[in-house]
């Protein structure tokens, strides 16, 4: 629901210095997408990361729920996103199950 123009034509992203890592956002992907990291430079220690941009499904779930408008999803008509499929599905649960953090595989260098 945002008005704001994706940077880099990427569905998903999130503004660092407005996030707490509150966790909601990843609890709510349902494709995967998002995940904690650690980050010392943080007030606790960690951030939410795009970590998987190319299986957002533009659902929105993230943006509509962040209590600190700290991420934001493309608009429908200016993006294609992803159709959901059973291996996102599965790197959701695994975020989940890991207490929202990413697999240390799939962190970004």
């Amino acid at each position: 629901m945002s008005n704001m123009v994706a940077p880099s034509q990427t569905p998903v992203w999130v503004n660092e210095t407005r996030c707490k890592a509150c966790d909601i956002c990843v609890s709510l992907c349902p494709a995967g997408v998002l995940g904690m990291r650690l980050d010392p430079h943080k007030v606790l220690g960690k951030v939410i990361e795009v970590a998987h941009p190319e299986s957002c499904i533009g659902c929105q779930e993230c943006e509509l729920h962040c209590p600190d408008f700290a991420i934001y999803v493309a608009d429908r008509k200016e993006f294609k996103f992803a159709k959901i499929t059973p291996e996102a599905q599965e790197r959701a649960q695994k975020v989940r199950s890991n207490n929202y953090m990413l697999d240390t595989n799939t962190q970004r260098k």
